[in-house]
């Protein structure tokens, strides 16, 4: 089924708003998957994604999948086949670093909806040009932080972000105050030595405080 940019981003959006952090997970060991997908879903943060870093990536994104309340996307999408591969493994979506008309393609061609990466106003002309309103700004904290996303959003308010790469607990709430970012992601919520020692309840405590961030009034 082929997805246009404007259903992309539709359902892109709608995954973004689920909750104001999105876990970015490395996966080592697929063994681990499931556990900690219930224990983020339970902890209030439903949007996950798995970066294709490691050999049990695609294994985890199919556990990970069979989880209710969760949608699994596939992270560090580079390449036609990456996008093939997380489709089939069941990803909800895809994230990628940066955009190309390749990868773009193969997502749309693919029926997977692409948070996909932009660290310049000129990145994200582009891909606003092709009907992508709704963009990863990655590295978030190495292009400049919230100062140069909220700079951003000056001349191109239309643009909503979801900041990743350096995003942590100490400075979350900076990037969620702006009024271009609907999300951020991060990975301190699941930190590998409390996945590797199987501690779900302090991983399930850490999406707790995360799932509320931003939204103090």
């Amino acid at each position: 089924m082929t997805l246009s940019a404007s259903e992309a981003c539709r359902r892109t959006r709608e995954i973004c708003s689920l909750a104001p952090i999105v876990p970015v997970l490395v996966i080592h060991d697929a063994r681990h998957a499931k556990k900690l997908a219930e224990a983020l879903v339970a902890g209030g943060l439903p949007a996950l994604e798995v970066t294709l870093r490691t050999p049990d990536a695609l294994e985890a994104i199919r556990l990970m999948a069979e989880v209710p309340g969760g949608f699994v996307g596939a992270g560090t999408l580079v390449t036609p086949d990456d996008v093939r591969a997380a489709k089939a493994a069941g990803a909800s979506f895809g994230v990628s670093p940066g955009a190309t008309d390749t990868l773009i393609e193969a997502c749309e061609a693919e029926g997977l909806p692409l948070l996909a990466g932009a660290a310049t106003a000129s990145e994200a002309m582009r891909m606003l040009e092709r009907g992508y309103d709704m963009l990863k700004f990655f590295p978030a904290e190495a292009s400049g932080g919230a100062p140069a996303l909220k700079a951003i959003g000056g001349p191109l308010p239309q643009i909503t972000f979801c900041p990743t790469g350096g995003v942590s607990p100490t400075n979350a709430e900076t990037y969620l105050a702006l009024d271009n970012v609907l999300c951020a992601g991060g990975s301190w919520v699941a930190p590998n030595d409390l996945v590797e020692a199987e501690k779900w309840d302090e991983i399930e405590a850490l999406a707790k405080a995360a799932s509320v961030l931003g939204r103090a009034t």
